[in-house]
C-alpha cells in the first residue's frame, strides 16, 4: 500500500476554472488512491456569497479519490492564511502535503511525479519544496528535472520537516538579505522577487508564495522543478483576485510521466542560465511590449462601436 501525499486543493468563488482543475485532477493516474482536502474560503462580501455557494455544491460532488473532505470557513481568511493554514494543519496530520489552487490544470502525470519526489528526497533536508510548473523552456537537451533555488507556487508539495521553516513575518526576512543575497534571490535581477517582499512589507500584496521562497532561500534550501510543465495555470484571464490577462506564462501540460530524478543535490547550473535567460527576455523586445501594452489597453478599454 503506497502513503501517498493528501491533496489540498484551495478553492474560492470561480466555479468554471475549478470544475476544470478538479476534472484533469481526476484523471491523474493515483487520484484514486489519493485523499483530497478542498478548503473553501468564507466569501469577502455579500456580491462573492452566491459564486462561494456554488463552488461548495460543485465540491461536495466530487468523486474519483480515495476520500473526498471539504472544509469550508464560514470567515474569510484571504488566499495567503488560506493556503498557510491548511498547509500547515495536513503536514501536520500526514509529515507532507501536495498543494492546488483552482486554476491548475495537471498532466496525468503530476501526482505521481509529486509522489515520487516526495519518497526520494524525504531525508534529504535541502530540498525543501517541489514544483510542477516551470516556464517554456525552448532549449533541447535538459534533464527531466533539475534542483534550483526560486519556489514555484502553480502545483507544489512539501514536507513538515522543511514547513516548519516557513516564516510569515516579513520583517524576519528582510532583515536576512544583503545586497548580495538580493540579486541571488531575484535570479540576477532578472525576476521581481525583492519587489513583491517590498511590496508585501508596504500591504500592495498579501503573497504567502514570496514569503515561502524567502524562506527557503534564507535555509539555503533546493526546489525540485521538471524542465517540461506538469501544470498550466488558467488563472490568467483577468479573473482571478491577484491575477492580470497574461499570456507570458502559458505553456504545454508534458505528455509523459517524469522518469528521471537529481542524483546530486545541489543547484543545476545549465538549467539556471536557461531560466535566468528566458526571464530576461520574457517580455520580448520594445517593439513587442509596446504592442502587448496596447492590447491590454484595448482589452481594458474596448473602443465602442
Amino acid at each position: 500500500m503506497q502513503n501517498l501525499a493528501p491533496i489540498a486543493l484551495f478553492v474560492y468563488n470561480r466555479p468554471e476554472h475549478t470544475r476544470r482543475t478538479i476534472s484533469y485532477l481526476q484523471k491523474n493516474l493515483l487520484a484514486e488512491e489519493s485523499r483530497l482536502f478542498i478548503f473553501s474560503d468564507g466569501p469577502a462580501t455579500d456580491a462573492d456569497k452566491a459564486k462561494v455557494d456554488e463552488v461548495r455544491q460543485l465540491a461536495k460532488e466530487v468523486t474519483g479519490f480515495k476520500s473526498v473532505k471539504v472544509i469550508a470557513r464560514k470567515e474569510n481568511l484571504g488566499l495567503a492564511n488560506s493556503i498557510i493554514s491548511g498547509v500547515t494543519k495536513l503536514v501536520n496530520e500526514y509529515d507532507k502535503v501536495i498543494v492546488f489552487e483552482d486554476d491548475l490544470l495537471s498532466s496525468p502525470y503530476t501526482l505521481q511525479y509529486f509522489n515520487e519526489a516526495l519518497k526520494r528526497y524525504a531525508d534529504e533536508d535541502k530540498v525543501m519544496h517541489i514544483g510542477a510548473y516551470m516556464y517554456d523552456l525552448k532549449e533541447k537537451d535538459l534533464p527531466e528535472t533539475f534542483f534550483y533555488r526560486a519556489a514555484t507556487s502553480w502545483g507544489w508539495a512539501t514536507w513538515a520537516r522543511a514547513w516548519k521553516h516557513f516564516e510569515p513575518d516579513i520583517d524576519t526576512l528582510t532583515e536576512q538579505f544583503s545586497k548580495p543575497s538580493i540579486l541571488r534571490f531575484s535570479i540576477e535581477g532578472t525576476m521581481n522577487f525583492w519587489k513583491q517582499m517590498r511590496e508585501f512589507k508596504a500591504g500592495k500584496n498579501n503573497s504567502w508564495a514570496i514569503r515561502w521562497y524567502a524562506s527557503i532561500f534564507l535555509k539555503d534550501g533546493l526546489t525540485l522543478n521538471p524542465t517540461q510543465s506538469l501544470i498550466n495555470n488558467i488563472g490568467h484571464d483577468g479573473s482571478g483576485t491577484h491575477s492580470n490577462a497574461e499570456t507570458t506564462y502559458q505553456v504545454q501540460i508534458a505528455r509523459t510521466p517524469i522518469t528521471k530524478f537529481p542524483e546530486v543535490i545541489k543547484e543545476n547550473p545549465e538549467v539556471y542560465q536557461v531560466i535566468k535567460h528566458f526571464l530576461k527576455n520574457r517580455k520580448g523586445n520594445l517593439l513587442q511590449r509596446g504592442l502587448r501594452f496596447i492590447q491590454k489597453l484595448q482589452s481594458r478599454y474596448p473602443v465602442k462601436k
